[in-house]
This record gives C-alpha cells, structure tokens and sequence, in this order.
C-alpha cells in the first residue's frame, strides 16, 4: 500500500474511531434532529460538563462537528449530516448476527 492510500485509511479509521464511543455515537445521532447546546447533552447524558465537551471535542477534531460560540453557550452541528448514512447498515449488521445466534439455538 502506497503512502498516500495508508493516509486515507488512517484519516477513515479516526473518523470511525471518534464514533466508536457509545457517548459520541448518541450525541451524533441526536445532532442529526438540528443543532444542539452543551447544556443541553449534560441534562441527558449521566456525565459532568466537561467529560461531555471532550467528547463534543474528539467528534469536532474528526471534522463531524462543527460549533458556534454564542454568549456563554457553544452550539453543535454536523458538519456533514451523511456520515450517519451507515447506520443503517450497522443496524442490520446487529440484525443479521441476532438472527446467526437465534439459528444456532435451535
């Protein structure tokens, strides 16, 4: 593998890192709906301010979020709304593993 196609792979896999935490994969999928303030992730999620604005952080630093500062609130985005696209998927990766162990049980 050339160096440039390992650079793609390695820039995939952070991005697919960054999503790879429970916490983030929630937050991401709640941002889909429109645009969301920190405040608003620490009254749902079991976890103080500054754990949440890590992993708002990580998520930005992958270039799936993008953020507006107004007063003393920081508002989140998707920077590209598509990359949830895959779920889907996953979800019938989960689906189709589900019905492997229901078929083995018989």
């Amino acid at each position: 593998m050339d160096k440039k196609t390992k650079a793609l792979y390695k820039a995939k896999a952070a991005v697919l890192k960054a999503l790879g935490h429970p916490t983030r994969l929630y937050m991401a999928e709640q941002l889909a709906a429109g645009e969301r303030c920190v405040c608003e992730f620490v009254r749902e999620i079991d976890a103080d301010f500054s754990t949440i604005s890590k992993h708002l952080l990580i998520l930005k630093q992958a270039g799936i979020l993008e953020d507006e500062k107004r007063g003393l609130n920081v508002f989140y985005r998707l920077k590209v709304p598509c990359i949830l696209n895959s779920m889907s998927c996953v979800e019938a990766v989960l689906a189709s593993r589900l019905q492997s162990q229901k078929d083995l049980m018989k």
